[in-house]
Parts: C-alpha cells; structure tokens; sequence
C-alpha cells in the first residue's frame, strides 16, 4: 500500500523532546496537518493516520483520536487500551494489514522516530510533507534525512507566528 509521511522539523531536523513538540504551538503547522491529512477527493472515503503508541499519547486526550480520519496506534502491548474506533497494530506492516477492509484514500505516517526510521526507505512511500521550521530547538528526538530519489517542491510561502517562520514542503518520489 503507498503511504505518505508528515512531520515538521527543526533546522537540525529535530521533531521531538521528552515526548512533545520542542517549539511553541503554531496554529498554522496545525492547520496544514489537519488539512493534508483529512482531505479527500472521493467522499465515500477516508485518509489514515498510523502513529506509533508514544506518538498517540503526545496528542492531547481532549483532541483523540484525531476526527475525520482512521486512526492506527503501533503498540507491542496487546493490552493497550484506545477508543473502540480506533485499530490497533503491532507492527507498520500488520497496521497497513488492519487497513485492507477499510474505504481509504490516503495512508499518513504521523510519528514518532522510530516509525518515521522504518518507513522512510520503504518502497511504497510515495511522499514527505514537511513543515521546515528555520529555527533550531533542544530535541532529543530527530528525523532522518530525506532519501535520494525525491524532489522539494514548496507548498507555501514562508510564514512567521510566535516569532518562529516555516515553510511547508512536500517532497514526491521520483518515477
């Protein structure tokens, strides 16, 4: 199944500290995310975002799972307990599995590290959507460079909030 990445950095491509976002929130970041992930062209369908468990729990219980879109935790832990419309996988292959019976149009890699490591080099990934922050932060958490064999394309015009500017991109694999 071709998937997609999202995920916003840090010049030093930096995504993450103890488990949270190293910078302020931006409301502009949030609403690209939102938007990119939820979007559809056919409306008898939705998009997926597979997270790992560290990933989910980042997210505020007040705005989980994340609405308008399938929600996929990665977890070990077959005790994990989520919301009964949320799917449940041990691994990113068998969380593509939990997918076949599902009316989807888009698959989004969310996060965190670990995951974004492991998918990066798949075959299937088909984009990156990346929210270039031009700040660097403290992050003890990082994603990994970008492979050969995609192509920057900008998304927008830099923006400025909170003092912070950022730019989003999408990077297309190459045919």
């Amino acid at each position: 199944m071709k998937f997609s990445i999202i995920v916003a950095t840090d010049k030093n491509r930096g995504i993450g500290k103890n488990n949270d976002l190293p910078w302020p929130h931006l409301p502009g970041d949030m609403k690209h995310f939102r938007e990119v992930t939820t979007r559809v062209t056919d409306p008898a369908k939705r998009n997926v975002v597979l997270m790992g468990r560290k990933t989910w729990e980042s997210i505020p219980e007040a705005h989980r799972p994340l609405k308008g879109r399938i929600n996929v935790v990665l977890t070990r832990n077959a005790d994990y307990e989520v919301d009964e419309e949320v799917l449940l996988a041990d691994s990113f292959e068998n969380g593509l599995k939990v997918l076949e019976m599902e009316e989807i149009e888009k698959i989004f890699v969310v996060g965190g590290g670990s995951l974004y490591a492991h998918t990066i080099e798949n075959p299937d990934c088909e984009a990156i959507y990346i929210t270039e922050i031009d700040q660097t932060f403290d992050c003890d958490t990082f994603f990994p460079e970008v492979p050969e064999g995609f192509e920057k394309k900008a998304l927008s015009e830099p923006i400025e909030e909170k003092g912070i500017k950022f730019q989003f991109f999408v990077y297309n694999k190459s045919s």
